[in-house]
């Protein structure tokens, strides 16, 4: 994602490669998965409210979170 300036979401700098949870600037691990194979290049947003929905089960999100759609 990488933008600067006004359009830069602050919070939502890094996404892991792996389960494609959403990390905080601050986090420099997967909080779901322990991995540390994280990049700043992705797109999309899907928010997951619910783990029963059915959304949830077919990207395989573990918990509650913010997801990206497609992790560089």
């Amino acid at each position: 994602m990488s933008r600067t300036g006004k359009d830069a979401p602050s919070s939502t700098k890094y996404a892991c490669r792996k389960c494609k949870i959403i990390l905080t600037e601050d986090q420099t691990k997967c909080p779901i998965c322990g991995g540390s194979d994280i990049s700043d290049e992705w797109s999309g947003i899907i928010i997951i409210m619910d783990l029963n929905a059915q959304l949830a089960s077919a990207i395989g999100a573990k918990q509650i979170g913010r997801y990206a759609i497609k992790v560089r």
